[in-house]
């Protein structure tokens, strides 16, 4: 796996800028339909939720092939799922709502898809902040561990974020719903293969963003 290494370290990097390119070009070449905002919104709320469940996707990934080195691209995929939460809610407050937060405050309370949906980001924020190794030696690798698995809420709320927002086609966000429960079930089927000394790292080294049991 090692002499893979810079090819997935490639195709990581590629699959994070992907979504932004793809959606710069379709809307530079009026390519994303009758109203490209709501395209592109719709798009980052998507790969948000993609960017999530690849996160969580590491540990499993890791138990069943062994390889801890997978465990490299975990911050860089939790941060990539934060980067496209941002744009999708600046979408909505900016073009969508512009800015008027009366209007704003109702919505919240009268749409529980719009409520939900900010209250995942909201916990995706200090998950965000506290990203580095620098903070996990502030707070401590317990302290850090338990604010970290917010991440399973986050992804939870996301979903319901989903279910609750379409209007007709429900299937969508119901395949995310059973990816994200396969993804708790092999969690769970393995016990841990190693905890990773948080205190250990490297000062300049990254440290894991979302999947706090290692």
């Amino acid at each position: 796996m090692r002499r893979l290494t810079p090819w997935l370290n490639g195709l990581v990097w590629l699959g994070v800028a992907a979504p932004l390119l793809y959606l710069t070009w379709g809307l530079w070449m009026d390519r994303l339909g009758a109203n490209p905002i709501q395209e592109i919104t719709h798009q980052t709320g998507r790969w948000t939720l993609r960017f999530l469940l690849a996160t969580l996707a590491i540990t499993p990934l890791r138990r069943l092939t062994g390889w801890n080195g997978w465990i490299r691209w975990r911050r860089r995929l939790g941060l990539a799922a934060f980067f496209y939460a941002s744009i999708h809610l600046l979408l909505y407050l900016w073009l969508d709502q512009f800015f008027d937060w009366g209007e704003i405050g109702r919505d919240i309370l009268k749409r529980r898809f719009i409520t939900v949906g900010l209250l995942a980001y909201g916990l995706m924020v200090p998950l965000a902040v506290t990203s580095t190794a620098g903070w996990i030696r502030r707070l401590g690798g317990r302290t850090w561990r338990r604010l970290h698995r917010l991440v399973y809420a986050i992804a939870v709320l996301g979903v319901l974020h989903y279910w609750w927002a379409v209007k007709f086609d429900w299937r969508p966000p119901l395949a995310y719903g059973l990816i994200l429960l396969a993804l708790f079930l092999l969690r769970l089927r393995r016990p841990r293969v190693g905890r990773i000394d948080a205190t250990a790292l490297p000062r300049r080294t990254a440290a894991p963003v979302g999947d706090p049991t290692d």
